[in-house]
């Protein structure tokens, strides 16, 4: 048995056996161990990619906030503002709110794509009906 750090200093014990084939010395490492550090490595690699991920997430959402908005919540969208501070994800319960409004946004990009088209043609309309009226003076 051997064992050796990897790339992410996570001892991996390996047990390799010696089998005769025809004369030929071969060597086949299999332990349970080392399927279980791969594992483990595969999930560290995750937690990176995730933590990165919502870093960018978080730094596009909370750039430029510069307007203030004060909301009520109830208990429940509250305890969600505070799992995040409590993560550390964010600084505050306003971080995570602005954080959560714009996963939202992002998320709902299609609805709020139509809802710009129909208030633009709703602004038209009224723009028509300014000039309608004022040339009827």
């Amino acid at each position: 048995m051997t064992t050796e750090t990897n790339g992410n200093g996570v001892a991996e014990e390996t047990v390799a056996e010696e089998v005769k084939t025809d004369g030929a010395e071969t060597k086949s490492a299999g332990s349970k161990s080392s399927a279980a550090s791969k594992t483990i490595n595969e999930a560290i690699k995750q937690v990176e990619s995730f933590t990165e991920n919502l870093g960018k997430a978080l730094g596009s959402a909370l750039q430029d906030r510069a307007n203030v908005v004060m909301v009520r919540v109830n208990d429940d969208s509250l305890s969600y503002l505070d799992m995040l501070v409590e993560a550390d994800v964010t600084k505050s319960r306003s971080e995570s709110a602005a954080f959560l409004i714009n996963e939202g946004i992002k998320a709902n990009q299609t609805l709020f794509n139509r809802i710009r088209e129909i208030t633009d043609q709703i602004a038209s309309l009224k723009a028509q009906l300014r000039e309608s009226v004022k040339g009827e003076e």
